[in-house]
């Protein structure tokens, strides 16, 4: 199966448990509901749950296992991006080809939408009776969110982004900046994936956190490239905006050749860090190769 069909297939299936997770627009407080399910339904390439998927299939995990930790995951990244893009972070207008959630709604309600989001992905993970049902495996899978959510993952990543706005800053910072801001999630994607599948032995367990961290800068590296690189109109966001707001980026602080030249680094560190998985880690290798040639 190629990509393109597997990500389309994953994207269906991430949409359809989002659907049912979601409360209803009609049940009150119907705007709240109604906001949530503008921010995370109908959008976004999904390569988070995606990651949760191919991991957990490439160790044997059956699909209706991941549904959960794949919509869980994403709801956490979806509540990120509500909370970054308010005024008081990066002031965004513009998100997956449509208005922000604050400019849609207001900007207490996206503060609510993101509040509200990030609690639904630990209600999942307690609740889905289709995920792994060793009690110490969802505790792991409880806590590997958290982690990654939180001030040691992606809002302390976020806080040094912040922070780091206008002034210079060294190539290990940024790296630090990013392991945490995007590459936490991404890790937590992986890492929920194997955690889905009984018998994932320490070492494979370490190899595939070590492929994440790799995708995970990868991941960031092409994205500042896309800023300046990209067109509006295929990023779904403004082209220019981490340059118009004077935030530190990899083209930035090394050049554009450079950067490049990381990207593809990572790229080959991740597909080393596959070798255990032969060709049931193919679709693992094929996001990799996505992540860093994407033009969105």
């Amino acid at each position: 199966m190629s990509l393109k069909t597997l990500l389309n297939t994953y994207q269906a299936r991430t949409e359809q448990a989002l659907q049912h997770w979601l409360p209803d627009a009609a049940t009150l407080p119907g705007r709240l509901h109604e906001a949530m399910r503008y921010a995370a339904l109908d959008g976004g390439k999904r390569i988070r749950p995606a990651l949760v998927y191919m991991t957990g299939v490439a160790l044997g995990a059956p699909l209706s296992r991941l549904d959960g930790p794949a919509c869980a995951l994403e709801l956490i990244h979806v509540y990120s991006l509500v909370h970054d893009d308010l005024p008081a972070m990066d002031d965004d207008d513009l998100r997956r080809g449509k208005p922000t959630t604050h400019i849609a709604f207001d900007e207490a309600t996206a503060m609510l939408v993101g509040d509200a989001l990030q609690s639904l992905a630990f209600y999942i993970l307690a609740h889905d009776t289709r995920m792994i049902d060793d009690p110490a495996r969802r505790l792991q899978m409880v806590e590997t969110l958290a982690l990654a959510a939180g001030s040691r993952g992606m809002a302390g990543g976020q806080a040094i982004d912040l922070s780091a706005v206008g002034r210079d800053i060294t190539l290990a910072e940024l790296e630090d900046m990013h392991i945490h801001k995007t590459g936490a999630l991404i890790r937590a994607s992986v890492r929920l994936g194997a955690l889905s599948q009984p018998g994932c032995e320490p070492a494979l367990l370490e190899r595939l956190d070590h492929y994440a961290k790799c995708i995970g800068l990868a991941f960031q590296i092409r994205d500042d490239i896309l800023d300046i690189e990209g067109d509006t109109a295929i990023l779904g966001k403004p082209q220019g905006s981490d340059l118009a707001g004077d935030k530190p980026t990899y083209p930035a602080l090394v050049g554009m050749d450079e950067a490049k030249r990381m990207a593809r680094e990572l790229h080959r560190e991740a597909l080393d860090s596959l070798a255990p998985l032969g060709e049931a880690g193919q679709p693992l290798r094929d996001i990799a190769e996505y992540i860093i040639d994407r033009h969105s």
